[in-house]
């Protein structure tokens, strides 16, 4: 068994070959929202900043959200994500906050030393 990012497993096995993984979709998913941003002591520091501004908006465009969804990365334009919804299984997105009162709270019980995960992976 490998747990492993959806876009990661659907790369896999495009590039693998269907034949060689299954790929087992819960019904009920973490909402995955890393973080995009522009650093701005970076970015005024190389005169970059109305450039980082644009790519960041870039990726949330409809173009941009065809590219992220032709590469395995779940889009969240609507029209994109319907044009795609048989690559990605429809599945309830919950987040964090909601469900396990924030990423301190789920890093503590879930992904330290001996947590939920360290006990999952010993069976």
């Amino acid at each position: 068994m490998l747990i492993a990012w959806e876009n990661e497993a659907l790369l896999a096995t495009n590039e693998l070959g269907k034949d060689k993984f299954e790929i087992v979709t819960p019904s009920e998913s973490i909402l995955a929202e890393p973080t995009v941003s522009v650093v701005d002591k970076v970015t005024e520091k190389k005169g970059t900043q109305a450039v980082a501004e644009a790519y960041l908006k870039y990726l949330y465009s409809p173009e941009g959200q065809e590219i992220a969804a032709k590469n395995y990365y779940r889009p969240r334009d609507a029209e994109v994500a319907k044009k795609y919804e048989n690559v990605f299984p429809k599945l309830k997105l919950f987040t964090i906050d909601e469900t396990f009162g924030g990423w301190t709270k789920a890093q503590k019980e879930h992904f330290s030393n001996g947590g939920t995960f360290d006990q999952i992976s010993k069976r």
